[in-house]
């Protein structure tokens, strides 16, 4: 394995690239863009790479079901950072070209929902098509294919292009979260401002299904941040659940909830507990009573006293 590689989705100019390169060690990594999130995970699975970074989530649109649907398939990966970042688009032209000159606009999928507002009041007869990524979009207007492209102003220099518009975004304070993912390993040490990410599969088809799944959290105290469903590829009404929740694997609530749900659910596959983005430890929600550690500890200390037929309470 390259343990001095990280793949990220490319090609360059990308905000995944931007957001890669807020990380400390990406100094001194070497930076490879891939064309897609499969081709940036599978350089992992194969072990050209030591980690890919990959979008997940947006605020705006909602996950990104490509790399949702790659994580809960195919050999197991494990994510290790997050990144949030800001987003705002420039729209990006050739020079000398003027707003209306643009007839064509191109940029990521997951572009269009933040700035279909704009483009509904400057660009309202524009044909849209979608790129690959932002950055893919750039190049695709640097090679004479479409007038603008909606990505990062700092793709501008990479493709030669001018920044004719620049802060669009439809939605204030946008952002997108940016994954670190590798190969399975022992999570990091908890911080006490963690994230844990599963996959879950149901059973079967019944009333209260995800409700007994909910249920194995709520029971617990574990918040839950992110549920999605994503089709399994089995027909129409088979789904698994892709989730995100407050804490660490060693947390004592976090970790009886997983074993409840290995319990009730055919799979579940483990994405990872990792620090959250941004998140400091004085920023944390206090956890509701008779969730703490302690008082897990407690409660199985009295179970044993109670097996050993020692009932006296302890003060």
């Amino acid at each position: 394995m390259s343990a001095t590689r990280y793949t990220y989705l490319g090609p360059e100019g990308t905000f995944t690239e931007a957001a890669l390169r807020t990380l400390p060690e990406a100094a001194t990594r070497e930076l490879v863009p891939m064309v897609s999130v499969p081709a940036a995970l599978d350089a992992v699975r194969g072990g050209q790479a030591a980690g890919a970074l990959v979008p997940i989530e947006n605020s705006v649109e909602g996950g990104v079901t490509a790399t949702l649907d790659e994580l809960a398939k195919g050999d197991q990966l494990m994510i290790y950072r997050e990144v949030v970042l800001p987003i705002a688009f420039a729209l990006l032209v050739r020079p000398g070209t003027a707003l209306k000159d643009v007839k064509t606009v191109t940029g990521h999928p997951v572009a269009q929902p933040q700035v279909r507002n704009w483009l509904a009041a400057h660009l309202p007869d524009a044909l849209w098509e979608s790129a690959a990524s932002n950055a893919d979009g750039a190049r695709l207007v640097q090679e004479g294919r479409y007038d603008a492209a909606f990505a990062g102003a700092f793709a501008a220099v990479t493709y030669g292009l001018e920044p004719l518009v620049t802060e669009i975004h439809d939605a204030a304070n946008a952002e997108t979260r940016f994954v670190l993912v590798g190969r399975p390993a022992r999570p990091a040490a908890p911080t006490g401002a963690d994230k844990t990410s599963v996959v879950i599969w149901l059973g079967d088809d019944h009333p209260g299904a995800l409700l007994e799944l909910l249920q194995e959290f709520a029971v617990r105290g574990v918040n839950l941040m992110r549920i999605e469903s994503r089709p399994t590829g089995r027909g129409i009404g088979n789904y698994c659940f892709s989730v995100d929740a407050e804490g660490h694997i060693t947390d004592r609530r976090m970790g009886e909830a997983l074993m409840g749900l290995k319990r009730i659910c055919p799979q579940v596959r483990f994405l990872g507990s990792y620090p959250r983005a941004g998140v400091a430890l004085r920023d944390v929600r206090p956890l509701r009573p008779g969730t703490s550690d302690d008082e897990f500890s407690a409660a199985s200390d009295w179970l044993a006293r109670c097996e050993d037929g020692r009932f006296q309470e302890r003060p």
